[in-house]
Formats: C-alpha cells, sequence, structure tokens
C-alpha cells in the first residue's frame, strides 16, 4: 500500500509540474493551426487569381454572418472574387452563397472555429490583399502585409519575453507568401527579418 501512495504523489507531482508547460504547448500548437490555416487561404487567393485571370482577394473578417466587417484582428477570412460590381465587397454578406457570378461573388469561407486553432491574428497594415491574374498583390504597402498570429497578448510571445510560439504570415509586394517565427535571429530561414 505504502509503495502505490508514494508511486500515486509521485506522478501527480510530475503532472503538476508538467500542466503548465502542456498547456504553453498546446496552444502554441493552436496559433499554428491559425497560422496554417491563413497561410493556406493566401496561398488559395493566389492561385485562384492565376488561374482565373481576374483579382481575387483575401480578407480577415469579424464573423462569417450577415454582420461581418473587415477586421484586422480576425480569424475568419474570406476569398473572393473582385469583379468591380457595387455591391462586390462580402461585408455585411459573408453568409452569401458561394457564386462565382453573383456579387459579392464569394469563392471559399473559413470559420475560426473551423478546425484545431484559436489563436488570434492581428493585421498590423490592412486587413485584405487583392492579388491580379498575375498573381501579385495590388495595393499594398512598401513593407508589404504582415498578420501576426498570437495568444490573446502579444506579450506572451516568445520574442517578448513569454511562453507561445507566436508566428506571423508575410506577403511581399512581389505575391510571395510565407510563414515566419519572429524569435528566430536574422539569418536563420525561419525568421522574419
Amino acid at each position: 500500500m505504502i509503495e502505490v501512495m508514494v508511486t500515486l504523489t509521485i506522478a501527480a507531482l510530475l503532472t503538476a509540474l508538467g500542466a503548465p508547460a502542456f498547456s504553453d504547448w498546446l496552444q502554441s500548437a493552436r496559433i499554428r493551426g491559425t497560422a496554417e490555416a491563413i497561410l493556406t487561404g493566401l496561398q488559395t487567393a493566389r492561385s485562384e487569381a492565376t488561374a482565373r485571370n481576374i483579382p481575387v482577394r483575401f480578407q480577415l473578417t469579424s464573423s462569417l454572418g450577415s454582420d461581418c466587417a473587415w477586421s484586422t484582428d480576425g480569424r475568419n477570412w474570406v476569398i473572393d472574387i473582385v469583379d468591380g460590381q457595387a455591391g462586390d465587397s462580402p461585408e455585411g454578406a459573408c453568409d452569401a452563397g458561394k457564386s462565382e457570378t453573383v456579387a459579392p461573388s464569394i469563392l471559399f469561407t473559413r470559420s475560426a472555429s473551423d478546425g484545431p486553432g484559436n489563436g488570434v491574428a492581428v493585421s498590423a497594415n490592412g486587413s485584405n490583399v487583392t492579388f491580379n491574374g498575375m498573381g501579385r498583390p495590388t495595393g499594398l504597402p512598401d513593407a508589404g502585409l504582415e498578420i501576426r498570429v498570437q495568444g490573446v497578448s502579444e506579450s506572451d510571445c516568445r520574442e517578448n519575453g513569454g511562453d507561445l510560439t507566436c508566428l506571423r504570415i508575410q506577403v511581399a509586394r512581389a505575391g510571395q507568401v510565407r510563414m515566419c517565427n519572429a524569435a528566430y535571429a536574422a539569418g536563420d530561414q525561419q525568421s522574419c527579418n
């Protein structure tokens, strides 16, 4: 009986010591899931633009309902055809049926509740990007577009002294879409610099 009690005590102690690390690992895995979903969405928008030879937009949204709006801190996203018609923006109509011919011409949507990710996406310089028929983004600032995927607070990220592995998605003006980790030193392939 004493051996069982000692074994249970040691197991409980190891579990208590490992729980915070496991929690951080789990949250980092969820952040990666969100970052990979956004990366996939951007790459899909770019490939749809080149395949169709028309402008296609990727945008972060507040929700996917009739109240949706472009959002610099959303986890939902919408890919739509930019056809120049009045009302071609899916703002306020993210729940519209998918259609290639009827505005807002939504091709793909992704809800934040889909998949394992629950990281928060924060874009420092815009909430959408439009790819032209050549696969190049139009109207981006000189620095390109960067979407940070993090936990609740940016201070939780490793590069800011926290414990979570936060990621960034970068869209260069030439059209390259990549995921990087700001915690890596400049010169490393995974670095954001």
